[in-house]
């Protein structure tokens, strides 16, 4: 498996040249665009992994599919779809066109920024300190990883420039979508997109998804099943932004890209993976952690359609 996977990273490490780091958060900008690396945990509890494997980054929308399930534990689907659809789009992640020209004004889906700011909303706790803090402990738990920690530099960049999420969560706010004080529940997405992961970290999470719902190593059921099955089918409608269809045919796994350079994805009952390579594509994805993936999907027989 070793050798399969360097020899995947070294036939897609071309694509790095096709893309671009995400400047538009200064942070990020700074990123080394030639790394490249990927892990693979599976159900038998070992790790494969290959590249640059180690390098911490931070893991951004990926995210959201853990505030998702926190949101959907504390308040019900029921209460956490009143305020976000289900439904794809064929926008950008952090447009804002939707929301104005739909009825009702509300997210399309949890996967795209307005989404995710509605989701982090619904966390509950007593200030936005504490619930972040229950947010970190659950990916901490999920990864199986009590050293992860939000990356300061890249949370106080994201909040310095963050004026399009300021714009969908004020117009959020302004039509009842979102409750409570906008800057607090801002603050809790921008802290949670700048959590610092590895190769490692995200492939445990999509191994957690591959397991519908319980941490391989201690054999604790976190979520409900069908809570984690929700979120794998958000992965492959939308979990690649405005790609996610053409991902899923060449693809044909649950994934969630951010745009640090991740993707995380999960293989039903089989395996997670975690893919970095921080330059993009024109759609905010990692453009050679998706050639890594196609490869990986037809090399292991990984699609489901």
């Amino acid at each position: 498996m070793k050798d399969l996977l360097d020899e995947i990273i070294e036939k897609n490490r071309y694509l790095i040249n096709k893309g671009k780091v995400a400047s538009y958060i200064p942070a990020l900008g700074r990123a080394n665009p030639d790394q490249i690396g990927v892990c693979i945990a599976d159900m038998e509890g070992n790790i494969f992994a290959a590249g640059d494997y180690k390098q911490k980054f931070t893991i951004q929308s990926i995210s959201k599919t853990i505030s998702l399930m926190l949101a959907i534990m504390d308040n019900g689907a029921e209460e956490v779809f009143s305020k976000v659809g289900m439904e794809p789009t064929g926008d950008a992640f952090n447009s804002i066109i939707k929301l104005e020209t739909i009825l009702p004004s509300k997210p399309l889906n949890p996967m795209i920024n307005a989404g995710a700011i509605a989701v982090a909303s619904l966390i509950k706790g007593e200030d936005p300190e504490s619930k972040f803090d229950r947010l970190l402990a659950l990916f901490r738990k999920i990864c199986h990883n009590e050293d992860l920690q939000v990356n300061e530099e890249v949370y106080l960049s994201e909040k310095s420039t963050g004026n399009r999420n300021r714009a969908l969560a004020y117009f959020m706010k302004d039509v009842g979508v979102i409750h409570g004080e906008v800057e607090g529940i801002l603050d809790i997405y921008f802290k949670q997109c700048s959590i610092e992961v590895d190769c490692i970290d995200i492939a445990k999470i999509g191994l957690f998804l591959a397991n519908n719902g319980v941490v391989l190593e201690t054999g604790e059921r976190v979520v409900e099943e069908q809570v984690a099955k929700t979120i794998k089918t958000f992965m492959v409608t939308c979990g690649m932004y405005n790609a996610s269809g053409e991902f899923a045919i060449n693809v044909g796994i649950p994934a969630k890209s951010g745009v640090g350079g991740g993707i995380m994805a999960a293989v039903p009952r089989r395996m997670g993976i975690g893919v970095f390579s921080p330059a993009l594509d024109e759609k905010g994805n990692s453009i050679a952690g998706y050639g890594v993936l196609k490869d990986l999907s037809k090399e292991l027989d990984l699609s489901f359609f």
